[in-house]
């Protein structure tokens, strides 16, 4: 049940809209509507508050910032694609905003304490390994 917006007070006001804006920005990326990911001060003005207060606010509603939200999106999506596309790891870079596929690559070791190659590589053995044993139980 959603709580009426009259009873939200201002910081939670803040933070519900910051997360449907990343939702839809996300949205928009996957699309390829947009080719950039929006910065701190983009969020904040589209909420018409200053950078600031928008990072502050979130921290404090939230107890992370707001970066911490859009890189987390990010890396959803990027494992998403890794694992259920044939894209190439420079594609997958390109869609989510990446000017080069080597930040993005350090991007997600930094998160995932893997290459986006090896995340792949491992999700690929896994589901070989699936397979193996569900074919060795049938037989």
């Amino acid at each position: 049940m959603a709580i009426p917006s009259k009873i939200l007070t201002r910081k939670d006001e803040i933070t519900a809209k910051f997360f449907e804006l990343l939702e839809k920005h996300i949205a928009e990326i996957m699309a390829g509507k947009v080719d950039k990911m929006y910065h701190i001060k983009d969020f904040a003005a589209l909420l018409f508050i200053h950078p600031t207060h928008f990072s502050n606010t979130i921290k404090l509603t939230t107890g992370h910032s707001p970066c911490h939200f859009a890189e987390e999106r990010t890396m959803d999506e990027a494992r998403k694609m890794l694992s259920e596309t044939p894209m190439s790891i420079a594609e997958i870079s390109y869609k989510l905003t990446f000017n080069e596929p080597t930040n993005f690559t350090k991007f997600f070791k930094s998160f995932e304490g893997m290459t986006p190659k090896q995340y792949r590589n491992k999700i690929i053995e896994s589901e070989i390994n699936t397979i193996n044993s569900e074919t060795s139980t049938i037989l």
